[in-house]
């Protein structure tokens, strides 16, 4: 399994502290609850090769990191639901109640102004500054819970309208309230077929917004997902349940403590156990403007590998190869650039699990894609209408188009 983060500034720590979870939209509520059900179930599942008092002390960290108190004997999400409307959130509510083996605490729901539709503009300029008050009171509360805080873990999807919109909102404002504390936003890059006919439009206003407040993106393809889905699982109809589950046990997969012979058990040094500085020296960049990829990326240069074991035979697992320098930039040695977690106890259901998370050139491509996509449209004042009536400008989206050109010539210049 594979995940690819996509930027990171320099994190502040994140040991075996607490996360608030904001789930923002109908996608980031969805995911937000397999997350926390995939969380909870692995954390009461059999303890692998570990010893008791190691699955105790994994159960307890899992626990305090992205759960409160208890309610009548029933842990309760340490997470915030945000959507436009209430369907989705009542149904959210309603299946975690249900399970009786966790609950959500906070919440909140604002009905969308009629006629608005599913509006990126509208949703960071409109919604977001109308209901920023009441979101953030919510959020504030949460963190007040924890004992230790360590971040915000925040889910949304790149494309949507009014949800992308204010999950962009909603991040900046936590970057200007809580700039000491780590922001990972975790973002279902698009189809690339198309969902929506604005989607291109949407993903790089998200994107380069999130660029300047977000700490990390955790990216998830949903091309990548559904192949999974068809390939490994043989699922012959695939739904959004079934993408949304392999989501959730990939993050969980990453997020569950490993454990150390040196220390309890931990989350390392900062979020993934790597330094996830991102930005190569500047020097030599080809000059910016419209861009396209003239040439083929014959290798996958990285940043930051980070590999997680867990299950049987993780002692013996060889992974050498990933200590290659040839894999990584220049500029940062294999020591720097890679590391690697191993704990006998298994994730949830299976054996042995192996988890991949890469920052690396991976995403330019689909990236590069994305932003001429985007600018063809721009190019010919396709929909740029349904954004300037809620205040977002051309400029605003030139400020976009520069922003990732730059993120782009930058991972190709590793």
């Amino acid at each position: 399994m594979r995940m690819v983060v996509f930027r990171g500034n320099t994190p502040s720590l994140w040991l075996s502290m607490s996360i608030v979870t904001v789930q923002l939209g109908q996608c980031g509520n969805q995911i937000g609850f397999e997350v926390f059900d995939a969380l909870l179930s692995d954390s009461h599942s059999s303890q692998g090769l570990c010893c008791k008092r190691e699955n105790e002390a994994y159960q307890a960290s899992c626990k305090e990191r992205f759960f409160s108190e208890e309610e009548n004997g029933v842990p309760i999400a340490r997470a915030v639901l945000v959507d436009m409307e209430p369907k989705v959130i009542n149904q959210t509510l309603s299946k975690a109640a249900q399970s009786g083996r966790w609950k959500y605490g906070q919440h909140a729901c604002f009905c969308q102004k009629q006629g608005s539709g599913n509006n990126w503009a509208y949703g960071y300029s409109v919604h977001g500054p109308r209901h920023e008050e009441s979101i953030m009171d919510l959020i504030r509360k949460e963190v007040e819970k924890c004992d230790s805080f360590s971040g915000f873990f925040i889910i949304m999807s790149m494309a949507g309208g009014t949800g992308s919109g204010i999950g962009a909102f909603v991040t900046q404002n936590l970057q200007d309230q809580y700039s000491n504390s780590l922001k990972m936003n975790q973002i279902i890059w698009p189809y690339g077929t198309g969902e929506v006919i604005v989607q291109n439009y949407n993903s790089i206003l998200t994107l380069s917004h999130l660029y300047r407040s977000s700490d990390a993106l955790l990216v998830h393809e949903n091309d990548a997902v559904h192949k999974i889905c068809a390939k490994l699982m043989n699922i012959k109809q695939i739904s959004f349940s079934d993408i949304n589950q392999v989501l959730a046990h990939q993050l969980g997969s990453v997020f569950q403590p490993t454990y150390s012979a040196e220390s309890s058990f931990h989350y390392r040094r900062n979020p993934l156990g790597i330094d996830w500085h991102v930005r190569p020296p500047l020097s030599g960049l080809p000059s910016l403007g419209k861009m396209s990829l003239n040439k083929d990326l014959h290798f996958n240069t990285s940043i930051a590998n980070l590999v997680i074991l867990r299950g049987k035979d993780v002692q013996s697992a060889d992974v050498e190869g990933f200590k290659d320098p040839a894999l990584y930039t220049s500029w940062l040695e294999p020591v720097n650039a890679f590391n690697v977690w191993k704990t006998q106890r298994a994730f949830s259901k299976y054996e042995k699990s192996a988890v991949l998370v890469s920052n690396s050139q991976f995403l330019v491509k689909p990236l590069d894609m994305i932003v001429g996509k985007a600018w063809n449209m721009f190019a010919s004042k396709a929909y740029i209408h349904q954004y300037t009536k809620f205040g977002i400008e051309e400029e605003d989206f030139l400020d976009s188009f520069t922003s990732l050109e730059q993120v782009v010539a930058s991972y190709c210049n590793l």
